[in-house]
């Protein structure tokens, strides 16, 4: 219908005067509507010409009924179908609303320039950089010869989240944020291995045998953890809006790949240390009692 019209008359030429009433002959309703006096021979003119034709009615470019010119209408006509008295009422009110002038007044005009978006997400990166810097001088202060590893695996997280993302989305600031996020959840999987490595040491084991155990002692804690953050990451996928859904996407990249590197790269990493030479050495595990020695 919409394809095959061309618009021949608008609200502006109504009179906001539509009126609804009871039909004598049926039991259905009309709408009673008139044109503004400088609009009525031409439209005269123009149901004389269109007779038998459909006349739409449209709203929003949404045809909201189109209904039958039955006679050539001299200015001021009724509009009859199978109407009840609510919908002849709204038929009314859309025809009146439509014969309103609303004129457009410009209130305000800000132009905002696209730096304030780039500086921003540059801040960010900043940011982020910063505190990836102070987690890695913190784990090989703290935790010494496997904290170094640690950052090994840590460099690597962020370089296979950056290759998974950089092809099928687009960096946000909430995905910037949740990107961060994930670095200090990968470091905090890393701890928890850590800190159980160093009780397996200070309870005797030989270094391998330490390894192993604090490498499985630790794994369920931090399986529990990153699956109620992977079942969050979903709720915020499906119920959130578009940025919550970018950092949901990131934040769920993010834990996938910081398992991977927390506990396979790392423990082969320390495994693979702990076996050479340098295992030797317990105080370079955090051993304090091969230290007072």
């Amino acid at each position: 219908m919409l394809a095959e019209s061309e618009l021949a008359f608008t609200g502006r030429d109504l009179q906001d005067n539509a009126a609804v009433s009871p039909d004598n002959t049926t039991a259905y309703w009309v709408v009673h509507f008139e044109l503004k006096n400088e609009r009525k021979k031409d439209f005269l003119n123009f149901t004389r010409r269109n007779v038998g034709r459909l006349m739409a009615i449209v709203l929003d470019d949404d045809c909201q009924m189109a209904p039958s010119i039955k006679s050539e209408i001299p200015g001021a006509g009724i509009i009859e179908g199978r109407f009840d008295a609510k919908e002849a009422s709204d038929l009314k009110l859309l025809l009146n609303a439509g014969a309103l002038p609303v004129p457009l007044e410009v209130d305000t005009n800000r132009t905002i320039s696209p730096t304030l978006g780039s500086d921003t997400v540059a801040a960010s990166l900043r940011a982020g950089l910063a505190g990836f810097v102070l987690v890695l001088v913190f784990m090989i202060a703290y935790y010494r010869l496997p904290g170094l590893l640690a950052c090994g695996a840590l460099i690597l997280y962020v370089l296979l989240l950056l290759a998974v993302l950089t092809p099928y989305a687009t960096m946000t600031l909430p995905g910037v944020a949740a990107f961060i996020l994930s670095i200090g959840m990968a470091v905090d999987a890393n701890v928890i291995i850590f800190e159980r490595l160093k009780e397996e040491l200070w309870s005797g084991k030989v270094i391998r045998t330490a390894i192993e155990t604090g490498f499985d002692r630790a794994w369920t804690a931090i399986l529990d953890a990153n699956i109620t953050t992977l079942i969050i990451t979903a709720v915020l996928f499906f119920l959130g809006t578009s940025l919550i859904k970018s950092f949901a996407v990131t934040l769920f990249a993010g834990v996938c790949c910081s398992m991977f590197t927390a506990v396979t790269v790392t423990r082969w990493l320390v495994t693979m240390v702990g076996s050479s030479r340098l295992g030797e050495n317990r105080a370079l595990f955090g051993d304090s009692a091969s230290e007072a020695k």
